[in-house]
């Protein structure tokens, strides 16, 4: 019996190499159970002609969400000052922020003064470019003198029981008592805790800029950003520093200060769409970021800047920082 000659197209015996190399007229195949990594799999699925319809869909999205965005800013203007004004004084955070790439120590007295300062910015504000102001629109709006005080006490109230319900909602660390137990394990996890009560403290700041804006007085809004960006600097500043005072590098500490005032500009916008739902409710929404502001300084500011032993420049600088506040609200008010 003769042997049929092998067919070269049907070997006889299975290759798995020669399996894997086969062509089978576009591109060749792996074998199963071959390894690919992920430029493999994009060079073999993923089409030039698709790259491209995935281009072109990109930048149509984007151009219908920059015509969206600008026409709702264009018949907002006031929420797109108040992202604007917001935005600055997150900027002005992460400026304060980046000092700690200049210097890496700070004195204990230094940061009380420091949050003095802030303090008393805020406070002025608070009272000068909200609760003030809130007492003039519900007048504005019909409200008598006694009925526009009672609604700015209750707007006042009900602002601090929101950041007491924030502060008891989400967890967070205050820097002295992180700062007591350098060595503990758990410091690593306790970094986002601080930076989270750093944020709760930002978020009321955000909100009374976008609250300011949606008012009629674009000076005091004007004033009101101004004044909180200014003692964001120093608070970026102490943030980043008291990260890395606990050993943290110095990118990763100005990342941490960057990003707690990162919230200022969702405040911001939430803030002047708050006041753009009714006339009514521009004075609750005024008094509220100003109640907001008082519980800040009363439970955070304040007590921080005076359990060092530097009370007396902790109130000075709480003087100082009124002051500054007082004046830019009266020249650009």
């Amino acid at each position: 019996m003769i042997p049929a000659p092998l067919n070269k197209n049907f070997p006889a015996k299975s290759n798995t190499s020669d399996d894997a190399t086969a062509f089978d007229g576009e591109s060749p195949r792996p074998a199963i159970g071959a390894k690919t990594d992920l430029g493999d799999s994009l060079t073999l699925n993923l089409k030039p002609r698709h790259i491209v319809t995935l281009l072109v869909a990109l930048v149509f999205v984007l151009i219908k969400s920059y015509e969206t965005l600008h026409g709702y800013f264009t018949a907002n203007p006031h929420v797109w000052a108040a992202l604007l004004g917001s935005s600055a004084a997150a900027g002005l955070t992460a400026l304060g922020a980046m000092g700690v790439f200049f210097t890496r120590r700070l004195s204990v007295k230094a940061q009380d003064v420091m949050l003095g300062y802030g303090g008393g910015v805020m406070l002025a504000a608070s009272v000068f470019s909200l609760i003030i102001p809130a007492m003039d629109a519900a007048q504005a709006i019909g409200y008598a003198k006694n009925a526009s005080v009672f609604l700015a006490a209750t707007g006042i109230m009900l602002g601090g029981l929101f950041v007491l319900a924030l502060n008891h909602l989400i967890p967070h660390q205050h820097f002295l008592a992180m700062a007591s137990d350098r060595n503990s394990a758990a410091r690593t996890s306790r970094i986002w805790l601080f930076v989270m009560a750093v944020t709760i403290h930002n978020f009321p700041e955000g909100l009374a800029i976008g609250v300011g804006f949606g008012g009629e007085d674009f000076g005091k809004a004007v004033a009101l950003a101004t004044g909180i960006g200014i003692q964001d600097i120093p608070e970026g500043l102490v943030v980043a520093l008291a990260l890395r005072s606990l050993g943290y590098s110095a990118a990763k500490s100005a990342a941490a200060g960057i990003l707690s005032g990162l919230v200022e500009p969702i405040g911001g916008v939430l803030g002047a769409l708050a006041t753009g739902v009714s006339a009514t409710a521009l004075p609750w929404a005024l008094a509220g970021a100003g109640g907001a502001m008082l519980f800040v300084i009363s439970h955070e500011v304040i007590p921080e800047s005076h359990r060092q032993g530097h009370e007396s420049q902790a109130t000075l600088g709480l003087l100082a920082g009124f002051v500054t506040m007082m004046l830019l609200d009266v020249i650009l008010g």
